[in-house]
């Protein structure tokens, strides 16, 4: 099976299967992906998610603030926690911080100060909530490991989603409990550098998603991303490690649920049953 460990399901295009998101997560379904994490970009899509959980048991949420939101009140850690742990989230985030913008639109995205603050809340209230993060970072290399390194718990980890940096970058996050998390990108032509942190990445700290719908792979350039598409993702992977999909697919989902311990499914009656009478539980 696959998991598309970050998609936006509140906000898949309304082109893609005709504006059906149950159409879209039976395509995904159909090719083996089998479970979702729906992660929220302000604390105000929590409730909308939480309504997409209860409809569908293989769809987990998350709960945070994205960088690049403009908010006129700044959430503070009490209010962070309170929502994740009344919504039922598995993990902080989507949060970070993006740089990318604050030069070219000055005013009009957070500043630097206020994307640093609203990360460090953030990562305190995971840590807390013993919840890995969800981060979010792009041209912030040095705030986003300082403030990690400040105020995560490496017992607990997070992920670096849709990762576009260096390989350097990867192997001091993964130092510090963090995994890597591949979209779409590593399958665009001019992406050989990231292929290049692919495959060095050690396999067990890796995850794929598709961060949909944005950023659709390779051969589905300008279309609308859909968690479908993560295969292609684990395809791209397996080829560039010389491994098969089947190992790429299975080392990723054991990824997922190491770290996002709360997606994990209940174990049927008769798994149960089996690990009584080994004396495990």
């Amino acid at each position: 099976m696959f998991v598309d460990s970050h998609c936006h399901l509140d906000r898949l295009d309304p082109v893609t299967h005709g504006g059906s998101l149950d159409a879209a997560l039976d395509a995904a379904r159909a090719r083996d992906v089998r479970q979702f994490l729906a992660v929220a970009v302000t604390l105000e899509d929590v409730p909308a998610l939480i309504e997409l959980s209860r409809e569908h048991a293989d769809v987990a949420i998350s709960a945070g603030i994205h960088p690049m939101q403009t908010l006129d009140h700044e959430p503070d850690i009490e209010t962070i926690k309170q929502v994740a742990e009344h919504s039922g989230a598995v993990a902080i985030g989507e949060c970070g911080l993006d740089y990318h913008y604050l030069d070219k639109t000055p005013g009009r995205v957070p500043s630097r100060d206020v994307q640093c603050e609203r990360f460090r809340r953030q990562l305190i209230a995971a840590t807390e909530l013993e919840l890995p993060v969800i981060v979010h970072t792009r041209e912030a290399r040095e705030d986003t490991l300082e403030l990690i390194r400040e105020h995560s718990d490496p017992a607990i980890g997070g992920v670096l989603h849709c990762f576009t940096e260096d390989l350097d970058m990867a192997r001091e996050a993964v130092r510090h409990g963090f995994s890597i998390s591949l979209s779409g990108i590593v399958t665009f032509r001019n992406a050989e550098a990231l292929r290049d942190v692919a495959r060095r990445v050690p396999l067990d700290r890796l995850l794929i998603e598709t961060d949909s719908p944005y950023l659709a792979p390779v051969p589905h350039r300008g279309k609308p991303n859909e968690p479908a598409w993560v295969v292609e993702v684990a395809e791209c992977i397996a080829a560039v490690r010389g491994i098969s999909v089947d190992e790429v697919a299975m080392q990723t989902t054991a990824n997922f649920y190491r770290l996002f311990r709360a997606a994990a499914p209940e174990p049927s009656a008769d798994i149960r049953e089996a690990l009584a009478r080994a004396g495990l539980v």
